[in-house]
């Protein structure tokens, strides 16, 4: 396995765990208490706080910032200049540590470049949000959700390509079906 590799400019504090085969980039700082699985990219200037969890495989791009609540399952893409809070009514005056939302990023999903994830709202199993997309409520399985705020735009495949009407993929051929929720998974 690949040793991970921590670029001299950058900040890694004392009882931050880093996986193998990890690559933290320029003027990143992560934070004590951070938890970063294996192969996880770290592009520059990216800050991590206190408390973020990455997976496996986990891609972040330039100028993000983690803040304390977030999870990113495995195989997750943090588009540059993506925005994540933590509090829903942030004041500069007044201390909302206690309030802080938890945000999951599950298996396999995509935030795109300068998409915004308001708090306490999940992106499930390999969704895409689009670039520029403000994120306000929860974005189920395999669906393209895109604008402000963000709403459906299309149903995507796990490889990232939009759904034909029939719910088969034409790049790779996988077929999906709604359950018995209206949710997409992949057929069995």
């Amino acid at each position: 396995m690949a040793e991970k590799f921590i670029h001299p400019a950058a900040v890694v504090d004392e009882g931050a765990k880093i996986g193998d085969g990890t690559r933290v980039w320029h003027w990143c700082h992560i934070m004590k208490g951070v938890e970063i699985g294996e192969n996880c990219n770290i592009g520059e200037h990216a800050f991590i706080e206190t408390g973020v969890v990455l997976g496996n495989n986990v891609k972040v791009k330039n100028n993000v910032a983690l803040y304390t609540g977030i999870i990113c399952e495995d195989d997750v893409f943090l588009g540059p200049n993506c925005v994540f809070t933590n509090v829903a009514n942030p004041r500069s005056f007044i201390e909302r540590k206690n309030e802080f939302k938890r945000t999951l990023i599950k298996k396999g999903a995509t935030i795109g470049a300068n998409a915004t994830i308001v708090c306490g709202h999940d992106v499930e199993e390999y969704a895409f949000i689009g670039a520029g997309s403000v994120v306000t409520k929860t974005v189920p399985a395999y669906t393209m959700v895109v604008g402000n705020p963000a709403k459906f735009y299309s149903y995507v495949c796990k490889c990232g390509v939009k759904l034909g009407a029939d719910l088969s993929c034409p790049a790779c051929k996988a077929r999906y079906r709604k359950n018995r929720d209206g949710a997409i998974e992949p057929e069995a």
